[in-house]
């Protein structure tokens, strides 16, 4: 055989061996980039994709009800410990005789709200805890200590009857407000006065408290 016809045998051979076997999968002629360690694209769609969702963020507002009187902002704080809360979160929500009806909380995130509900529901629910708009958080403006509510003020008092009660304290004399509200003994006549910081309005709370306007004693609430 000559040396043409060995080479053109030998080529052959070769060019059938590159050819696929047709009894191997399909799969083994694959790209081999398919095969790669690189991140895929995600599919949309998927069934997967609410575990790769990042945790709700933003404010978060809530109304916390069922509290009494005597429910200060400490008390809140104390009882939604671990929620990173300061007294700059909540809001004092009064009826029109001025007793608190509720507690409006500013939560970080909606995270920091629902772990809000399980310390409520551990510690035997004595509160409730509802979300709301950020609108009714709005509404509300807060007093933080530095107003105080002059319960009994008499009927034919006068604005300068009311300054003599606080004799002594100092306060806006712009902010005087004086109104009747409906309570449980009846219509009272009532004072409102705003104070440069709480301290002053603590002041005034602890000397006047169980004083009097005229001939009528007085109580003294101060406002959160």
């Amino acid at each position: 055989m000559s040396k043409l016809s060995r080479a053109a045998m030998k080529l052959s051979r070769l060019m059938e061996t590159a050819r696929p076997n047709p009894r191997l999968p399909s799969t083994f002629f694959i790209s081999p980039k398919l095969f790669s360690t690189e991140a895929s694209e995600p599919i949309l769609g998927s069934t997967n994709d609410q575990f790769l969702r990042t945790p709700p963020t933003g404010l978060v507002y809530g109304k916390l009800t069922s509290i009494t009187k005597h429910t200060t902002k400490s008390d809140i704080i104390n009882l939604l410990e671990g929620c990173n809360l300061n007294l700059e979160n909540l809001k004092v929500e009064y009826g029109r005789s001025y007793l608190p009806v509720s507690m409006m909380v500013e939560f970080p995130s909606r995270t920091v709200f629902d772990a809000a509900i399980r310390a409520i529901s551990r510690k035997g629910r004595l509160y409730n805890l509802a979300k709301v708009d950020k609108s009714e958080w709005d509404t509300h403006a807060p007093y933080d200590g530095k107003a105080i509510l002059l319960h009994g003020i008499p009927r034919n008092a006068l604005m300068d009857d009311v300054e003599r009660t606080l004799s002594g304290c100092l306060y806006d004399s712009s902010s005087i407000q004086m109104f009747v509200r409906p309570t449980s003994q009846g219509p009272i006549r009532m004072a409102l006065v705003r104070f440069p910081s709480q301290a002053l309005a603590m002041h005034a709370y602890i000397t006047k408290n169980r004083g009097f306007c005229l001939n009528n004693q007085i109580t003294v609430q101060i406002l959160y």
